[in-house]
């Protein structure tokens, strides 16, 4: 019979060599950890109604940057007339409620926990990434176990070589209504695929080790995109949440394809944040104006997946 074996990272995926913050500490255990009520109730009222006029843009085919259904990768369609399962680009200067969403973005309340989680002492070496919705499908939908920036045909040597190497940012969801879409293997950023999650279905329901990641409105959950893990949205519960990512200026030869396969770059440069408050207005301009940087010199960076 065969042995089924498991390949780990040499160290732990931290970014830092100071002494780990408890939230760091949960993610490279883990791979996610939840921080619950990063929303004020009045927060949380401002961004479901700016969410929920977007999406229904969004559905009548009046905001061109969708997650189209049943396709789980970039590039998507602008035609929604199959479905949606997302709105992208919620800081595009054309953005219906871009203030709120970007101040929902800059705040400190998402910011100090990046910090914390990529080894920052303040946000000078912080770059905007992307910020986008996770909304109710119009049919029910599943994503496949994915590691973000891993293919599915990666050996495991494959795996361990990007799997070693630092995060260099931080990824996270904003649940604007109670959610339980996200699925993940608890320490599977740590390890190559066992043979078993290799062997198994794409959209397997019961994965060994997996944990359904529950979701109050309000909370916030941060975790590794190489993590395995997978989606699944019911088209009968209502979702809004936002999806983002912030980056680390080291990281830009990694981050680059990741971040900008979504095309931001095309409209980043044309981003006007004077309606922030004064306290975030220059911590957005350093971020977004490294962004600008990373595509300067990225060039054509292709897809992360073949979908």
């Amino acid at each position: 019979m065969a042995t089924e074996t498991t390949q780990t990272v040499t160290d732990a995926p931290s970014v830092t060599h100071l002494s780990p913050s408890p939230l760091l500490t949960d993610l490279n255990r883990d791979g996610y950890v939840i921080i619950p009520n990063a929303l004020s109730p009045e927060q949380l009222t401002s961004l479901r109604e700016a969410a929920g006029h977007i999406t229904d843009l969004a559905r009548k085919g009046q905001w061109p940057y969708i997650r189209t259904l049943p396709k789980q990768f970039p590039p998507w369609s602008s035609d929604p007339s199959n479905g949606i399962w997302g709105v992208q680009h919620l800081m595009h200067p054309d953005m219906p409620g871009q203030p709120l969403f970007a101040a929902s973005y800059f705040t400190d309340a998402v910011v100090r926990p990046v910090m914390d989680l990529i080894g920052c002492t303040d946000d000078s070496e912080l770059i905007m990434e992307l910020y986008n919705l996770l909304v109710r499908p119009d049919s029910d939908f599943e994503l496949r176990w994915h590691r973000d920036d891993i293919a599915a045909t990666a050996t495991a040597e494959e795996e361990l070589a990007r799997l070693n190497k630092p995060a260099w940012h931080a990824q996270w969801n904003l649940a604007l209504y109670d959610d339980a879409s996200l699925i993940v293997v608890p320490g599977s950023h740590a390890r190559a695929r066992t043979d078993a999650e290799r062997a198994a279905d794409p959209f397997e329901k019961n994965m060994p080790g997996q944990k359904i990641v529950q979701m109050k409105a309000g909370d916030v959950v941060f975790y590794n995109n190489n993590i395995l893990h997978r989606g699944a949205y019911s088209a009968s519960v209502e979702r809004a949440t936002l999806h983002g990512s912030i980056g680390h200026v080291k990281g830009n030869k990694e981050r680059a394809r990741n971040v900008l396969q979504h095309g931001v770059g095309a409209w980043v440069d044309k981003v006007d944040f004077s309606a922030l408050p004064e306290e975030l207005r220059g911590r957005a301009e350093n971020m977004r104006r490294r962004l600008k940087q990373m595509g300067d010199v990225s060039g054509d960076v292709g897809f992360a997946h073949d979908d």
